[in-house]
């Protein structure tokens, strides 16, 4: 009898404000990086945006998933390298992405693969983590003071 053993894992990071529509978002052991509103949203060109990190978060999650799977099923290949886009739409007054998509290149050693690597990446898109929680509940739970401490 197989034992299905619970798994949870939790991720964090965390965000400062730094002056304009401009913050530094940080995660334990990885460099900070700046991030902005995008301009069409009245932000900053050449910094890191919410969208953009989201749509980077599917395409990275495509990849490592198909890394994974490839791995295991022992498919030689020479290089992955994929674009991602996203489209923005208003919907019933809420700005929402409406498609994502990823498009991947994969150059695999052998021309007998070819087959299994279309398995694999279609498998890839199917079990992705990031695009399968696209819709997640958001808590959002302020903590509003008028000084600088932090409870």
């Amino acid at each position: 009898m197989a034992v299905l053993i619970s798994k949870k894992f939790v991720y964090k990071n965390s965000i400062e404000w730094e002056e304009q529509k401009k913050g530094i978002l940080y995660s334990d052991g990885k460099p900070g990086f700046k991030v902005s509103s995008p301009p069409e949203f009245k932000g900053h060109a050449g910094i890191w945006n919410p969208e953009e990190l989201f749509i980077a978060s599917v395409n990275s999650c495509i990849m490592t998933t198909f890394l994974y799977y490839a791995e295991r099923k022992n498919l030689e290949f020479i290089s992955y390298k994929s674009e991602a886009e996203g489209t923005i739409e208003l919907v019933e007054n809420k700005f929402v992405f409406t498609e994502i998509k990823i498009r991947p290149f994969i150059i695999i050693k052998n021309s007998l693969d070819i087959e299994k690597a279309k398995e694999l990446i279609e498998f890839s898109e199917k079990n992705c983590l990031i695009s399968n929680s696209i819709k997640p509940k958001v808590s959002v739970i302020a903590l509003i003071n008028t000084n600088l401490e932090m409870s």
